[in-house]
């Protein structure tokens, strides 16, 4: 016979209210994220959307004629802040993988103790820089320094914004790598030194394989955050329309072109619109790029 329990006190009515609106409140706080990317992205699409019948889309993605402000036939291709942005994103990437994974692994498997936990304080702190203040070492530092090094006449350039994106994309490509690291399970790393395995080669054949998933997601996040950067590609690119031919010549990306433009135009104008339209694309492909990060966590998460 089970022992009689004693009975729990009456809750207040008071106590009972204040309850339910604590769980209102966090239910609210959970699903608020979602909430404000679909409005967002319903705020962007509305004012770009009346724009939408009087485009003709080959000539918007493909053309690199960007002549808004023509009063006489004004063109809207982007093709090239397409191709800038995608040049600039890539080449930061070229420059940005081997620094940040390595990083990981160099904080996740080779430090211990204060010099790993000062590596990380000072990783965070390069991610704590506005973009502003990359701009102006674009600027005024990287652009002396490309000009000297390479004798080319400007510096502010698709490489010089490149340096930049790849700097910034490192801290987010190294939080996220650790973490991917040190989601491998002990037993691998034990499994390994176990057959004589070297620490090289335990990273390796054994650590980079096991945790491939999460560094992709790195890397993919790392491409969203520069993709989606304004002010230090606006400051270093050069600002051009152009279809890059080599590293040093200056381009232009949809997040500058915005950020330039969007505050010269008149509101309603075919212009504005169509600067929101670019807003939609660039959603769409932080949008496909983020999903993808995603898949990858959830391909770590499985293993």
């Amino acid at each position: 016979m089970a022992p009689p329990t004693a009975p729990r006190p009456a809750r207040s009515a008071f106590a009972l209210v204040g309850e339910r609106v604590v769980e209102s409140l966090v239910y609210l706080c959970g699903i608020s994220a979602i909430v404000f990317v679909f409005g967002i992205f319903f705020f962007v699409f509305k004012e770009g959307a009346p724009m939408l019948g009087k485009l003709n889309f080959a000539e918007f993605f493909l053309s690199k004629e960007w002549i808004p402000t023509s009063s006489v036939q004004p063109k809207y291709g982007i093709g090239a802040l397409i191709v800038g942005t995608l040049s600039v994103t890539f080449l930061a990437m070229f420059i940005a993988v081997p620094f940040g994974l390595g990083a990981a692994v160099f904080v996740s498997e080779f430090c211990s103790g204060k010099v790993k936990e000062t590596l990380k304080i000072v990783i965070e702190l390069l991610a704590a820089i506005p973009s502003v203040v990359w701009g102006f070492i674009g600027l005024s530092v990287m652009n002396r320094v490309i000009i000297g090094l390479f004798d080319v006449p400007v510096g502010v350039n698709l490489l010089n914004a490149a340096l930049l994106l790849a700097l910034m994309s490192v801290p987010i490509m190294v939080s996220i790598g650790e973490d991917a690291l040190k989601a491998v399970p002990d037993s691998y790393r034990e499994a390994g030194i176990a057959l004589g395995a070297t620490r090289w080669q335990l990273v390796y054949r054994v650590l980079l394989p096991a945790a491939k998933n999460g560094l992709l997601a790195a890397v993919l996040l790392g491409v969203g955050r520069a993709i989606g950067e304004t002010m230090a590609v606006l400051m270093a690119t050069g600002h051009s329309i152009n279809i890059p031919q080599s590293i040093f010549d200056p381009v232009r990306t949809l997040t500058a072109t915005i950020a330039a433009e969007l505050g010269e135009t008149s509101q309603g104008s075919n212009h504005y619109q169509v600067l929101f339209l670019i807003g939609v694309v660039l959603f769409s492909i932080t949008f496909v790029v983020n999903f993808l990060a995603d898949l990858a966590v959830k391909g770590v998460k499985k293993q």
